[in-house]
């Protein structure tokens, strides 16, 4: 099944032996870049000081996330998309694409911050003015059942990850069925995001991971 569906994700197959070592220590190696990803999603960086009766909290750091409500709110008030806000999340949801693959074993690269690598990810800038103005304050609501059918794959992705966590270190290769099937479920999760999150498009996400 083919689907011209606005919002596009793939990963190579890598056609050769993975690296056996850092896929066995995968979330380990991880660690750096996941603190990197989880300072530009929001988390925050602090310490808590202790004066005699009171707790002071110093923040060291903190980050954006996925630019949402400014959107809704322009686009319902003034049909508006930024460009540089459309810029700022397509790059972020692509790195966060590649840690998401390479946490799942799909490639074997160190994410690069800015390089796209083996993970493709893409949707098309909007013309705000043939968007519904309306419809970004429940497009959310209407993915509710994609987040149901998401969770039960995001488990069977676990597991076919898991499977191929094993066969990697016996036969150094990654399942065709097993990387196919894990793709998918990533590239269901990013159509549902640039559908209700990212807002990119009003065409309702397909229930299929082709």
């Amino acid at each position: 099944m083919t689907t011209t569906y606005p919002v596009s994700f793939n990963v190579d197959f890598p056609d050769r032996a993975l690296d056996r070592l850092t896929s066995a220590f995968r979330i380990i190696v991880a660690i750096p870049i996941l603190a990197v990803v989880s300072l530009l999603t929001g988390a925050s960086l602090h310490y808590v000081t202790t004066n005699n009766t009171t707790n002071e909290t110093v923040t060291l750091a903190t980050g954006g996330g996925v630019l949402f409500l400014p959107l809704v709110l322009m686009i319902v008030f003034r049909q508006k998309y930024p460009r540089w806000w459309f810029d700022w999340n397509l790059q972020l949801l692509r790195f966060s694409a590649r840690v998401s693959a390479y946490l799942a074993l799909l490639d074997d690269h160190y994410p690069s911050t800015d390089e796209e690598q083996a993970v493709h990810l893409d949707f098309p800038y909007p013309d705000a003015r043939q968007l519904n103005q309306w419809l970004p304050l429940v497009k959310w609501l209407l993915a509710i059942p994609h987040y149901i059918v998401l969770f039960f794959l995001g488990i069977g992705a676990i597991v076919a990850i898991i499977i191929a966590w094993f066969a990697i270190l016996f036969t150094g290769k990654y399942p065709r069925g097993l990387f196919d099937f894990v793709v998918g479920v990533l590239r269901w999760s990013n159509r549902v995001t640039g559908y209700a999150f990212v807002l990119v498009t009003d065409e309702y996400p397909p229930f299929t991971l082709a």
